[in-house]
């Protein structure tokens, strides 16, 4: 697997490549290349032949379609999906059903559009179009996402994964076998099934962040190689809220630590009371040589304030509803591929942003603060929302927020002139990138000693679309809806009391918030560069 993100142009190549196949096979077939037209029509003619002579064959071969149909595969899929749902596999679950639901739609679509004739002597009736073969198409989408949940949920063992993946491909070798024995799908036809389902997968599972690969086997460190040196030491900070399986993740984390030479760790839970403060303070006693965090983006936030000027290395493990600084440290979703970046890493300093206000106490923040409608955004997401549906919970509070009223607020931005505006939000950013990839403050860093503000001001509901445009395409202009500041420092006072935030967390309603960074304040564990 690689250790870096791939960048915006090297996942549109991967989706490429992953559509390459089909469309070769596409235009090969519907080219009528000699070559392939002859193997089809003579493994057709070879299997009509066989099966006219032979009908408890050609009985065996219908039942055999009767059972592995494309719906069964998909009703894999769907029972699959409820389980992760179960396990709190909120990104896993979504994209396993847009897998499952694309590959419906592009069958459907394919077969209609290249309008192909099934074979003249098939052994069965079927009177649909033939290219591409939906069964080999769904068997092969089964699968493969498979292929990529069971590594990645369960921290299953290799010898049970292979029980289950082993049958999943011979369900796969079945369903187009069955085709080709009943003549009613052409070789090409279940060529290109196999070649459509790559590509959905290719491109779904890009789309998602998901990088499925074999994970490299790691040679087990041993202080006996440098008997001089202790062990290192690493704590593991855990919200077990957010942590869907314990034992399954507990047991992971000590595998990885253990494969990497560190010390038994130190595993420490947050409280309702205390969402990682003491748990940090506690590493830090611990004389931690790594700390470890799983948590909602509030965990991450507390621990990391804690942890700043202390040069201890915190490494993000993604777990929550949004988790935004994993998302903008290039640090993938996925649990395994995050604790093989993480701690095959590299330490990067990046800044904190201090921040208080009126009845509020000092505090810090590492992704992004706000006040105003996406304050109330994530105050007026229900818990119970939040935690079946993660961060498209949000997506339903917005839609009761949308009318939020504006609020005359003053912004002052380092020594210069304070500037006042009717505005509708206002955020502070460390980083830039939220949920779904949406480049809210795209000329954001972590590390470039500034704080990036958006305020967000429109007039009407019906402008809401323009915005939302202009943001997802990194639009430079700003205008009275849409404006963009950088400094130091940014003091912001609202005329009357408006919800707050803070990395996520509702800090309760006031008029104040101001905001200072702290350039490379804290250190953390990245994917190292390529």
């Amino acid at each position: 697997m690689n250790h870096h993100p791939p960048s915006h142009l090297g996942r549109a190549v991967t989706v490429v490549l992953g559509a390459v196949p089909f469309i070769v096979i596409t235009l090969l077939v519907f080219g009528d290349w000699p070559p392939l037209r002859r193997w089809d029509e003579s493994v057709a003619a070879r299997a009509a032949a066989y099966g006219a002579t032979r009908p408890a064959w050609v009985d065996f071969w219908q039942v055999m379609g009767a059972v592995i149909l494309p719906w069964t595969c998909r009703a894999i899929v769907l029972g699959v999906a409820l389980y992760l749902w179960h396990r709190r596999a909120r990104l896993l679950t979504v994209w396993l059903l847009v897998s499952a639901g694309a590959e419906l739609g592009l069958v459907q679509a394919v077969k209609h559009t290249f309008d192909r004739s099934r074979p003249l002597e098939r052994l069965v009736e079927n009177d649909s179009w033939s290219y591409v073969s939906g069964h080999a198409t769904a068997a092969f989408v089964m699968a493969g996402a498979l292929g990529v949940v069971l590594p990645s949920v369960r921290g299953w063992r290799r010898r049970f994964r292979f029980l289950v993946l082993l049958p999943t491909i011979a369900v796969v070798l079945l369903a187009s076998a069955d085709r080709i024995f009943l003549n009613v799908h052409y070789v090409s036809d279940v060529l290109g099934g196999w070649a459509l389902g790559l590509a959905i997968l290719t491109a779904t599972s890009i789309g998602f962040g998901l990088r499925p690969g074999l994970r490299r086997r790691r040679r087990r460190t041993s202080t006996a190689d440098d008997p001089g040196l202790p062990p290192p030491r690493a704590a593991v900070i855990v919200n077990p809220i957010k942590v869907g399986d314990g034992v399954a993740f507990r047991r992971k984390v000590n595998r990885a630590l253990a494969i990497r030479g560190f010390d038994d760790p130190l595993w420490l839970e947050t409280r309702e009371d205390d969402a990682g403060n003491a748990m940090a303070k506690r590493a830090i006693e611990n004389e931690s040589d790594l700390v470890l965090v799983a948590g909602g983006d509030g965990t991450v936030r507390v621990v990391t304030a804690a942890l700043a000027y202390t040069a201890t290395p915190v490494g993000v493990i993604p777990a929550g509803t949004g988790n935004l600084l994993a998302r903008n440290l290039h640090i993938p979703l996925d649990l395994d591929d995050a604790l093989e970046r993480i701690l095959d890493g590299r330490e990067r300093r990046i800044d904190l942003v201090k921040v208080h206000g009126d009845g509020l106490d000092t505090d810090r923040f590492a992704v992004m603060a706000g006040l105003g409608l996406d304050a109330a955004i994530i105050t007026g997401a229900p818990p119970i929302l939040k935690a079946q549906l993660g961060w498209t919970a949000y997506l339903v509070s917005a839609a009761k927020n949308i009318n939020h009223p504006s609020v005359k607020v003053r912004i002052a931005l380092d020594d210069e002139e304070p500037i006042e505006r009717r505005v509708r939000t206002v955020v502070i950013g460390n980083v830039g990138m939220l949920q779904a990839n949406i480049p809210l403050l795209p000329d954001a860093r972590p590390d470039d000693g500034l704080i990036d503000v958006v305020v967000i001001a429109p007039r009407r509901v019906t402008q809401w679309p323009v915005l939302f445009w202009r943001v997802m395409t990194r639009t430079k202009r700003t205008d009275m809806y849409l404006e963009r500041f950088t400094g130091r420092k940014v003091e912001i006072t609202a005329a009357v009391d408006v919800q707050r935030q803070l990395d996520g967390d509702g800090i309760g309603p006031g008029r104040s918030l101001s905001a200072e960074v702290e350039p490379g304040a804290l250190v953390v564990r990245v994917p190292k560069r390529r």
